[in-house]
């Protein structure tokens, strides 16, 4: 597994303000947005791509454009979602599907509630959005969820992550044959002992949307 922390003065200021438990929601959700454009900027570097000829108002000209079939953006609802705009502004031609993932509070084990995704995703680049790798049992059982369904390239994009998360990560797919790649605007110090990030920014699902 190749893991890729971006590190960027930009990067870096916007996670401060994320950080700051005085940051309200319609900021943060502002926020996120920005920064996962510019992981997405990262996540994307070896996205297919084909050659095309067009003709500029001067002459013609090779190019390239992506290759079909198209990325696959996958969400884990719910914090997931406030990342897929930063995503798509990147990407707009890419497919969007949705897992619904839930990690019980005592066991740390997440299982799937709901996913609207394509019954065959062999040959299709998958990007995994979800804001937070802490303990990686959420990642975990979503890219499992893909590998069933023949995913062969995948990439995570994370707002934070845990030490914990990337071994458990790297772990379980340590012999899974599909390339994984994990894209992180920062490496954080440790989970504590309720499985939150360290120093973290809290629960991203609550800032992005609200206790409800």
């Amino acid at each position: 597994m190749k893991v890729h922390v971006a590190n960027h003065p930009l990067i870096s200021h916007k996670l401060t303000v994320l950080r700051d438990e005085r940051t309200d929601s319609p900021t943060f959700r502002r926020l996120v947005e920005e920064l996962v454009t510019l992981l997405a900027y990262e996540a994307t570097r070896e996205v297919r791509t084909e050659s095309v000829t067009i003709k500029t108002p001067v002459t013609q000209t090779k190019g390239i454009k992506l290759a079909n079939p198209t990325p696959v953006v996958v969400p884990i609802l719910r914090a997931g979602l406030g990342m897929l705009e930063g995503m798509t502004r990147l990407v707009p031609t890419a497919e969007v599907g949705f897992l619904g993932m839930v990690r019980d509070e005592k066991t740390l084990e997440a299982s799937t509630y709901a996913n609207r995704l394509p019954d065959d995703l062999a040959g299709r680049q998958c990007f995994v959005l979800d804001p937070m790798l802490a303990t990686g049992g959420t990642l975990v059982a979503a890219i499992n969820f893909l590998i069933e369904r023949g995913a062969t390239d995948i990439t995570v994009i994370c707002i934070l992550a845990a030490p914990e998360g990337i071994a458990a990560l790297e772990k379980a797919f340590v012999n899974a044959g599909v390339p994984i790649t994990l894209v992180t605007g920062a490496l954080d110090e440790k989970l504590n002992e309720h499985g939150y990030i360290v120093p973290g920014l809290g629960d991203a699902g609550d800032r992005l949307y609200g206790v409800v």
